[in-house]
């Protein structure tokens, strides 16, 4: 790929802001040398360079190649091909510097194709996939002329690759909070594992749906439902906890419809994204959300779910 076209992608990459609330993602299409596409949100993408000197360093863990220096930074190098298990003889000739989850690492892929906007609402959940992806593949998209895209987990394979950190125990907090129950959305199987285990240690009861649509259906039903029986909503869903990348609906689209409806006042929405930098916590702050927690840090969250839930039942007395 030509520098100019490399410098064309960090610019489009910068450009963020435009997005929020607009229900639409801009994926950055990869090849790692057989005929599928894959992508990975352009919020992740730091930027996009050739293939610098990979060190090799002893005890790595499969599917990392080794380490690069980059800018005064070290950061590993994760061979997708080798994560998915479709490692093959093609070159890879090109580096995606990505960070979330407050991580910064290098993806080495055989090569960047450009950069495409899709809406939410057309990218779904796949049914089911191979053995060697299955897990590892959030979404699936399809382009106007009629490619197929499989959009990654980097979570997911970053947390195969590095380890998952272990949730600490936590002192149920249910006289603090009260009864209420807190509701959340997240497309990520290991995201909501993770949520799961915070919420059950705490001794919080839960409800959850798979994607951002899927939750404004069920938040409007639970809503519907106080409204008939003229109950206040606050003292059944303590607090709302959103993940900003979903099918059909993202977190911003959905926080949006939550705060611009009179019966879900004095819920708090806190965001639980992966997309940690200070510009992802800007654009929540403009749809509203009342906190922000980078994934996956459970001591955070407790803290977070503690306080935000104990202020909706004070609130709610």
């Amino acid at each position: 790929m030509a520098k100019q076209h490399e410098y064309q992608l960090i610019d489009m990459i910068n450009d963020k802001a435009r997005l929020a609330g607009s229900n639409k993602m801009e994926l950055l299409l990869f090849s790692l040398g057989g005929h599928e596409t894959f992508g990975i949100n352009v919020f992740k993408v730091r930027e996009v360079c050739e293939t610098l000197p990979i060190t090799k360093t002893p005890n790595m863990p499969g599917g990392v190649e080794g380490i690069i220096s980059l800018r005064g930074s070290i950061l590993p190098v994760l061979n997708l091909a080798a994560c998915l298990n479709m490692e093959n003889d093609k070159p890879k000739t090109k580096l995606i510097i990505t960070e979330f989850s407050t991580h910064t690492q290098a993806f080495l892929v055989h090569d960047v194709d450009r950069i495409v906007r899709v809406d939410w609402d057309h990218v779904r959940a796949p049914q089911s996939m191979p053995a060697h992806v299955s897990g590892k593949i959030t979404a699936l998209t399809e382009l106007p002329d009629g490619k197929l895209v499989s959009i990654l987990d980097v979570e997911q394979i970053l947390g195969d690759v590095i380890g998952d950190e272990p949730v600490p125990t936590f002192e149920p907090v249910t006289e603090e909070v009260g009864n209420a129950t807190l509701f959340f959305a997240d497309d990520s199987p290991l995201a909501r594992k993770k949520i799961m285990e915070v919420l059950d240690k705490l001794k919080i009861t839960y409800q959850f749906a798979h994607n951002g649509r899927e939750a404004w259906e069920k938040l409007r039903a639970v809503a519907a439902k106080a409204e008939a029986e003229n109950a206040n909503l606050s003292k059944q869903i303590g607090m709302i906890l959103v993940d900003a990348e979903m099918p059909e609906m993202d977190g911003y689209v959905l926080t949006r419809h939550i705060k611009e409806d009179a019966r879900f006042k004095g819920i708090p929405v806190v965001m639980h994204s992966s997309l940690s930098s200070v510009a992802n916590k800007k654009l929540g702050q403009q749809v509203g959300v009342d906190g922000y927690v980078a994934k996956f840090h459970p001591e955070e969250l407790a803290s977070m779910i503690t306080n935000m839930m104990r202020n909706t039942k004070e609130a709610a007395l």
